[in-house]
């Protein structure tokens, strides 16, 4: 079987299992739900998740490696989950 997720840098298998356990199958369904959408939906799957699997996706989805991401982006991501994570807990 094909595994799109698979095609994109940065995303192995286990990510890739993650993903599809949290309903998420398509570069499509992670470019919808951006790279903390995703790593949310992961996370509340209760799968033990690191920031690396966060910053993978968002490298996925610039077709970087996620190492080469700028510091000053994953400080905006690390500061969305957070926002998001509080409003959540609101």
């Amino acid at each position: 079987m094909h595994d799109e997720l698979l095609t994109l840098r940065n995303l192995g298998k286990t990510s890739a299992q993650w993903l599809h356990a949290s309903g998420i199958h398509t570069a499509e369904d992670l470019r919808r739900l951006g790279a903390v959408g995703a790593y949310q939906a992961v996370k509340a799957r209760g799968f033990s998740a690191s920031r690396v699997l966060l910053y993978a996706i968002e490298g996925a989805l610039r077709d970087v490696n996620w190492k080469e991401l700028p510091a000053a982006l994953k400080s905006e991501l690390n500061h969305h989950l957070a926002s998001q994570d509080h409003r959540d807990q609101s």
